[in-house]
């Protein structure tokens, strides 16, 4: 499977929710353009977690296009979609790897985000890539999470670190990075314990991790990548925050996409907090991590939901 079916499989739910409450609002031969359709369709797409903002910007951008007017939905979909491209615009460049030496990847997010199965993914992407890798397992206060890891890592070919239970995560982050610069990997990646963004305590632990990366590599991390849950929606936009907060993010990895209906959410991150989505989730296998495209993302939100509506008008 290509990486846009891949992507568009896993928009399944919020094309879903698209297609009957945004492309269903027309008729099959037009609808005009007034305050009761832009309402409409103001309220179809916040239903997307794309945040009211952005919402808000599309449906006036559609106001002023079309207002007034009998438009066809295909119409508002190449307005719609332009819209989209134009506010998730980014630089292409998933991992910004270090000049010479290592490149650090520290990677952190809630509880049950998908935190260690993204690593694994990234790990196996990188691997592919002919790059070597070594991860290390920071997430010291759960066992199935270093097990897990370990597993991991013995299938695709990474070197591995870890710690004695409850040991100090910075203490595995030093060697993590230590193993990487005497074995000359070309990538380490350090895995943290799931934390709550409200937990003061664990948040200024990731800034001791990454000081303690610093020690070895003053450039590191060369990337802090968030783990975000697709289907929290809207609370990914508080993560985003407090996390960047303590380990300045520069991308996010927006993991279980495809059991989510909330696939606007990259919107509204892109929007409220400016930090771009670097890759996506979209399934549970090694291969189902895809490099975010905004192109490809719009293009497969809506690659279902520009049949024609079925309705045909009855109006005189």
């Amino acid at each position: 499977m290509g990486l846009f079916d891949q992507l568009k499989q896993g928009l399944q739910k919020t094309t879903r929710l698209l297609k009957t409450d945004v492309r269903d609002l027309f008729k099959a031969d037009g609808r005009l353009v007034d305050e009761d359709l832009l309402e409409e369709l103001l309220e179809a797409l916040v239903l997307t977690d794309m945040g009211i903002k952005p919402a808000q910007a599309i449906a006036q951008k559609i106001g002023s296009e079309y207002r007034g007017r009998v438009v066809g939905w295909e119409a508002v979909l190449e307005t719609v979609k332009d819209e989209l491209n134009k506010m998730l615009s980014q630089e292409e460049s998933p991992i910004c790897f270090a000049e010479q030496g290592p490149t650090v990847i520290l990677v952190a997010g809630v509880n049950g985000a998908g935190k260690t199965t993204s690593i694994a993914k990234l790990a196996k992407r990188l691997i592919d890539e002919g790059k070597s890798v070594v991860l290390g397992a920071g997430d010291t206060f759960r066992a199935a999470a270093v097990e897990q890891l370990s597993i991991w890592a013995g299938r695709i070919g990474a070197t591995f670190i870890q710690g004695e239970p409850g040991s100090d995560p910075a203490s595995v982050a030093y060697r993590t990075v230590e193993a990487a610069i005497t074995n000359q990997l070309d990538v380490c990646i350090i895995d943290t314990a799931g934390r709550l963004q409200t937990q003061k305590n664990l948040m200024q632990e990731l800034g001791k991790i990454k000081r303690s990366i610093a020690k070895q590599i003053p450039a590191a991390p060369h990337e802090s990548l968030l783990v975000i849950d697709a289907t929290t929606g809207q609370n990914g936009i508080s993560q985003t925050t407090h996390f960047s907060d303590a380990i300045d993010c520069t991308g996010i990895v927006l993991a279980k996409l495809d059991g989510s209906a909330k696939g606007g959410v990259v919107v509204a991150i892109r929007d409220q907090v400016g930090v771009p989505v670097k890759f996506i989730g979209v399934g549970e296998k090694f291969d189902d991590l895809a490099v975010f495209s905004p192109t490809d993302y719009v293009n497969a939100l809506f690659a279902d939901v520009n049949d024609q509506p079925a309705v045909k008008s009855t109006d005189t």
